[in-house]
């Protein structure tokens, strides 16, 4: 016969996979229920990469199973359970129809369309809920909206200075280790003709694992990606092995190198940590310690230590911060005014610019490429060729194993398209192909060259560049940042612009000529 003592309802999301989560932390072992449900409904927002799914659904289960190790109950529904609503609205109904509790207890989500969720629950469902805030990040909402408020300019690197004055991290006293803030400018160097990238520690899957991998096959076949080799962490354990390893065998190289690309080499001697951290196997304190610790006993360079701190501490909680303090009406800019649909290549790697190709085929193989390819690869063109935010935002949602909204909405909206006109970064990460040419070996197997722009064979990215200036000079041409580059456009012969733009134009028509069909992972609604 139950207690008296009435329990609670823990609903825990598939990013909520901590043991220190706020809504955990003084569970009841004796009354309250975990619950964890796996839904089509999340799973089919954008049409997730199949690696994606397996990663958490397999990482939900491994979990569930840690809670149940403790004496836990956790009450879990498998995506395959035939009574499953696909919903969390309906899954969380059913539970409370299932058992005898006071009140749901839930830690905010990564996404401002499931918190406008769970607000309407209390109501809908005659159940108290009580949402905590998601205090696994190392800045609370109040602390960012007490940084932002009445600020001209919100640059992450003012915010970062402060976080690292309120952690300690990497400080001396009140001065930065080194004496400099940030050593970005010694972390931009091309990989070295012979460098050898660390071979990375990937983990095999276990059994349970392999049950995804065939439940995801079965009920997601036309989505993107290789399901195989899938050589993620799936539990705590083996995400802080894969830390112990970046730390020991990458972290030393991951400074000087981090801008570099690589055909072929997917991960060079980058973290491949922040998935772990996105769905809760690893915390962002404890990685940063980490990177401390190893500088500290001089088993990496200040400067790799510093960058991977910065990411981590700077970087990712600053986006987050940005993220709930201008949603919702921050997903509705479109400061350039950006329209053109995302071309079909972007799915199928099916181009002759090289690179792009690899940053694709990465992609579609590990659900995963470093933030350089992201950002100057994939996002540069997407930004030169003007597609439209929500397409490409939703592309990066869907693609990437570590994408989640908080993280990838400003990353995307604001640093990659600059659909935001500056909030984020303090000009568009535009780049021609000699900036490629620069930091990578793709140029050299590429049909087009960077170094040519009056011909067939100039590099689309070159060309896109340059037109990308000529068409938005009216809303660029008085940021300072841009000066440079239009007083080198203005340099240039008035019949060879008009080559290349004209060069650009048949390029951008050609796009998704011939292409008949939409793909299946943009077919969901993305409903901010």
């Amino acid at each position: 016969m139950r207690s008296a003592v009435m329990a609670k309802l823990r609903f825990i999301l598939g990013d909520h996979l901590s043991r220190n989560l706020a809504s955990l932390r003084d569970i009841d072992k004796d009354h309250d229920i975990v619950l964890m449900a796996e839904v089509g409904g999340e799973s089919t927002i954008v049409g997730f990469h199949k690696q994606k799914l397996v990663l958490i659904y397999s990482a939900m289960r491994h979990f569930a199973e840690a809670l149940r190790a403790e004496g836990i109950t956790v009450d879990y529904v498998s995506l395959d359970c035939p009574n499953n609503t696909q919903s969390l609205d309906g899954e969380l109904k059913r539970a409370l129809n299932r058992h005898d509790v006071e009140a749901v207890v839930v830690t905010e989500p990564g996404a401002w369309r499931v918190r406008a969720l769970m607000d309407k629950w209390e109501q809908n469902l005659g159940v108290p809920v009580e949402i905590r805030e998601d205090d696994r990040f190392i800045c609370s909402h109040e602390r960012f909206s007490a940084w932002a408020k009445g600020r001209k300019s919100l640059r992450m690197e003012f915010f970062y200075r402060e976080m690292r004055r309120e952690t300690g991290l990497l400080m001396k006293d009140s001065r930065p280790e080194g004496g400099q803030w940030n050593l970005d400018a010694e972390n931009r160097s091309p990989l070295p003709p012979g460098h050898r990238a660390p071979e990375r520690l990937r983990f095999s899957p276990d059994a349970e694992t392999r049950r995804v991998i065939g439940l995801v096959r079965e009920r997601f076949p036309d989505n993107f990606g290789e399901i195989e080799p899938f050589s993620w962490a799936v539990t705590r354990h083996d995400a802080l092995r894969a830390l112990d390893h970046f730390i020991a065998a990458a972290l030393p190289g991951f400074g000087t190198y981090q801008d570099a690309m690589k055909s072929g080499e997917p991960f060079l001697h980058h973290g491949l940590l922040s998935a772990y951290l996105n769905i809760g196997l690893l915390g962002a304190e404890e990685v940063c310690a980490a990177a401390q610790r190893a500088y500290y006993a001089g088993d990496a360079p200040l400067n790799a230590a510093e960058g991977f701190i910065r990411q981590v501490l700077g970087w990712r909680e600053y986006v987050r911060g940005i993220y709930w303090w201008k949603m919702p009406d921050y997903a509705q800019t479109n400061f350039l005014g950006a329209q053109r649909d995302l071309p079909w290549f972007y799915w199928s790697g099916e181009t002759d610019m090289n690179c792009m190709a690899n940053a694709i085929d990465d992609t579609r193989r590990h659900a995963y490429a470093h933030h350089i390819q992201r950002l100057m690869v994939t996002g540069n063109f997407a930004l030169l060729a003007s597609i439209e935010p929500r397409q490409i935002e939703a592309w990066y949602l869907a693609v990437y194993i570590d994408a989640f909204d908080w993280v990838e909405l400003p990353n995307v909206h604001g640093m990659v398209m600059f659909a935001d006109g500056g909030l984020l970064a303090s000009k568009p990460y535009a780049a021609s192909g000699a900036y490629i040419n620069r930091m990578s070996d793709y140029c050299a197997g590429c049909r087009y060259s960077p170094k040519v722009k009056d011909s067939e064979n100039a590099c689309p990215i070159t060309l896109l560049y340059w037109n990308f200036l000529i068409e938005n000079r009216r809303v660029l041409q008085a940021n300072p940042r841009m000066a440079m580059a239009y007083r080198n456009l203005d340099r240039m012969d008035a019949s060879a612009v008009q080559g290349m733009q004209q060069r650009a134009t048949r390029f951008l028509d050609g796009l998704n000529a011939g292409v008949t069909t939409t793909n299946p992972p943009l077919q969901g609604e993305l409903d901010l």
